[in-house]
């Protein structure tokens, strides 16, 4: 959990810092790239990220040691991202380089706006999250952090090979399994999942459910939606045994969770809370 000192941070760099990250284009490609690289070098070197982040040092020498780290060689537009994040306050050191990654998946999306496959991403990373869910022991070794990051992505790359994976589902997948930042797999996929739905909006209706939706039962809620939203919406379905039965359905930041699992959680909570 983030403090709320690097909650503001957050959130108010994004403000300030996404319209501008969004009308680079095809840049965003390179900018996405060269943050997932910043935020495995800050992840590695707690030092560096004091250095950055602590309160008592003047923005100026933050600056300097940004200037040295990247030598003039990243893109503008990083470079201001990162300017902007040293001089917030953040809660705990490490909470930069979150914001960091952050930004990075959203430049990643924003490219992905660019070039007109927001909606094939999210579908694929629905569709892997999906089959990962059905293959225990890769999912396993994309998060076994004894393993080296180079092997992780080797054997991620093997297992898809010949999907046809646009390339910013690629790149997202592997920073998933290169950079594990202390995450379980498929809990980095269904993040990224998230942040997409939220991106689109109402355009986009993720629906988790325990196994694969029917036809009949995605042109059903798609129809619903349609009218719902007042134009039209796409099923972007999710299959989770874990969540046992019903359906979580998610539009933009809105969470409707009539699965079983939260039933139970919930009789859980009720139960405990009258004893």
């Amino acid at each position: 959990m983030r403090g709320e000192a690097s909650r503001i941070a957050d959130r108010e760099s994004r403000d300030s810092l996404a319209p501008k990250l969004r009308d680079t284009g095809k840049d965003a490609w390179r900018i996405g790239n060269e943050l997932f690289k910043i935020t495995g070098v800050l992840d590695r070197n707690i030092a560096l990220e004091r250095a950055l982040t602590d309160p008592s040092r003047p923005v100026a020498d933050k600056t300097a040691v940004l200037k040295e780290l990247f030598k003039g060689a990243e893109h503008p537009m990083t470079m201001e991202i990162m300017l902007d994040l040293v001089a917030r306050r953040w809660s705990r050191a490490r909470d930069i380089a979150n914001a960091v990654e952050d930004f990075g998946v959203d430049a990643m999306m924003y490219y992905a706006d660019a070039t007109g496959t927001t909606l094939q991403v999210s579908i694929e990373l629905s569709e892997l999250h999906s089959a990962l869910l059905g293959l225990p022991v890769v999912r396993a070794k994309l998060y076994d952090d004894q393993a080296s990051s180079e092997a992780r992505v080797k054997l991620f790359r093997e297992v898809f090979e010949g999907k046809n994976l646009n390339v910013v589902t690629m790149r997202l997948a592997e920073h998933a399994t290169c950079n594990l930042r202390r995450r379980r797999y498929l809990e980095t996929i269904q993040w990224l999942i998230n942040k997409f739905s939220r991106h689109m909006g109402e355009s986009m209706v993720t629906v988790t459910t325990a196994s694969p939706l029917t036809k009949e039962q995605s042109e059903r809620l798609e129809k619903i939606y349609t009218a719902k939203a007042g134009r039209p919406v796409h099923i972007n379905p999710v299959v989770d045994p874990s969540v046992l039965g019903g359906m979580r359905i998610q539009i933009g930041d809105e969470v409707t969770d009539n699965t079983v699992v939260a039933q139970l959680q919930h009789l859980h909570r009720t139960v405990k809370a009258g004893a």
